[in-house]
Parts: C-alpha cells; structure tokens; sequence
C-alpha cells in the first residue's frame, strides 16, 4: 500500500509539468498556491496532498520569517539590500537584503527562520513592503521540508559559484506559484536610482 501512495505521489507531483487541470489551494491570509497542474487521473487526495506540502512550507516560512516586515530588523542582523531585481519577461522579486554571513560562513544548513536574502518591493513613499525569503545553499541537491531547491549555474546575475535556491513567497502572493522566482504582480518601479 505504501509503494502505491509513494507511486501516486510521484505522479502527481510530475503531472505538474503534464497539465490538464488546475487546482488551487486556498491558505492563510488571503495566499493562495495556484496554479498547480496535473496529469489526467490525479486523484483529489493526491492532489491535496501535494498541495498541503507547499501550504505548510510557506506557512512555516510566514510564521518564521514575519519579524522582517520591519527592514530594520533584518539590517539588525546583518541583511544589507542589493539592486531591485526584475525580469526582461516581466515582474520583479524585489529589493533582496542578503546576509554575507549565511552565503559566506554558514555551513550550508537551510533554517527557517534565517534565510539567506529577504525580498521586499519600494513603494512609492520609499518604504519596503515585506514579499518572501530566499533560501541558498552551495551543496546539493538541497532540498528544504521536502522542497527541492533550484539549481543556478555560473556565470549568473549575482556574480556565485553554482548554487541551489528555494524563493518562498510567504508574504505576498506569486500569481505563478508560491515558489517562482519572479512575480509579476511586483515591480521596482519605485526603487531608487
């Protein structure tokens, strides 16, 4: 019976590339993860179940990660911002305050509560509206609570050696999933120069 649920789960989870439905989960305030797509014949436990993994990762990642809705918090231990990111296709991540100390002398462990980068949008009045997390680890695969990380090869944007990477969008909703790295509702429109 377990070699069959692990079978379903293993379908369901790659019908989310194979696509013929579509299944959203509303989750805590107001997020929602969507859209997720399955194979045809997914059954709705099965897709329950994917979908409560991903409601739970980003409800633990709000519940740990809420202090930094004041950016003075994250710059008291030792976030410093970077360039606002957006994308040539469209929408942006943000503003992302990187801590040095987790990229540089960490020991590669994942925690909730201390993500490496935190991404925040400018707003117009020059405030920082608090969006998701950003997990990296240079050793991998990586995965976080069962969640595997993206690989990113070198050369990239930032200037590292290849690493994984896991965006978690627990304070704002990502119309394409609470996963993606970019976010068409987010814009640096507002960053400054």
């Amino acid at each position: 019976m377990k070699t069959k649920r692990n079978a379903a789960l293993v379908a369901a989870a790659v019908g989310l590339c194979l696509a013929s439905t579509v299944f959203a989960q509303p989750i805590a305030d107001g997020i929602r993860i969507e859209p997720v797509r399955y194979a045809e014949g997914t059954t709705t436990e099965d897709k329950t179940l994917v979908a409560s993994g991903a409601q739970s990762l980003v409800v633990k990642v709000r519940d740990a990660t809420s202090r930094f809705a004041d950016v003075a918090t994250a710059e008291a231990e030792g976030y410093g911002p970077i360039p606002c990111v957006s994308g040539a296709g469209g929408g942006a991540m943000g503003i992302h305050y990187v801590n040095l100390k987790y990229l540089t002398e960490d020991d590669n462990t994942l925690d909730l509560a201390k993500p490496e980068a935190v991404m925040y949008e400018p707003q117009p009045d020059g405030s920082l509206v608090l969006l998701g997390v950003e997990y990296i680890t240079f050793e991998g695969p990586a995965s976080l609570e069962g969640h595997l990380l993206d690989f990113r090869g070198s050369p990239n944007r930032y200037g590292l050696e290849p690493y994984y990477e896991l965006h978690v969008w627990a304070h704002r909703e990502n119309p394409a999933g609470p996963f993606v790295g970019m976010n068409r509702a987010v814009s640096c429109e507002f960053a400054a120069g």
